[in-house]
């Protein structure tokens, strides 16, 4: 299993943190995504999911 820590950090009125870059390894570095966070209340989980952004 693989596990990732993050930082929650502070800025300006609300908190934050970034996503690592081995969760990032599969998706195409040229195209622009939406990050999807999923609450999963039987499991109490956050899952994340990425969607490439529609061009408008």
């Amino acid at each position: 299993m693989i596990e990732f820590k993050r930082k929650l950090y502070k800025r300006g009125s609300s908190f934050e943190t970034t996503i690592p870059m081995p969760m990032l390894f599969s998706l195409d570095r040229k195209k622009k995504y939406n990050v999807l966070f999923q609450f999963d209340n039987k499991r109490g989980k956050w899952l994340l999911d990425f969607e490439p952004q529609k061009k408008d």
